[in-house]
């Protein structure tokens, strides 16, 4: 995949470059002491990180969450898949986000949706710079 210029919004660590997506995981956490389980839609990144104890290294992938619900995504892993191949195409770029919906849309030239229930991803392009503004690397 070569989106090196689309990011993806996660739900607390910011902005998670496209290009480093290496999955996409819908899972159910468990419920614990009082609090109902929760659905989390997470991207697994290229990079992994380990952590030691007495009994040995472990070495797991990264994941970050876009959004947790209370209802199951159904297919918003294979959306989001279908959204970021359409991005590829027209080498695009901008952020996605996500959110909660009901249904897909379309709002319009500048934005491209996908979406299942509960889950929404909406691409927003960058802007391009206004006409006379200086674009070299010293006024950005």
């Amino acid at each position: 995949m070569s989106l090196t210029n689309v990011w993806v919004a996660t739900q607390g660590d910011g902005l998670v470059r496209a290009d480093q997506i290496a999955g996409i995981d819908a899972h159910q956490t468990p419920a614990l002491s009082g609090k109902p389980a929760r659905w989390l839609l997470d991207v697994v990144l290229m990079s992994s990180v380990g952590s030691g104890s007495r009994e040995g290294w472990t070495v797991s992938v990264v994941h970050r969450t876009l959004i947790q619900s209370a209802d199951d995504p159904q297919d918003a892993p294979s959306a989001l898949a279908r959204l970021l191949a359409q991005l590829d195409r027209v080498s695009a770029a901008g952020v996605i986000t996500v959110s909660r919906a009901a249904a897909a849309t379309t709002d319009g030239p500048d934005e491209l949706t996908a979406g299942s229930a509960p889950v929404r991803f909406r691409f927003v392009p960058f802007t391009d710079p206004a006409p006379g503004h200086p674009t070299d690397a010293e006024y950005l």
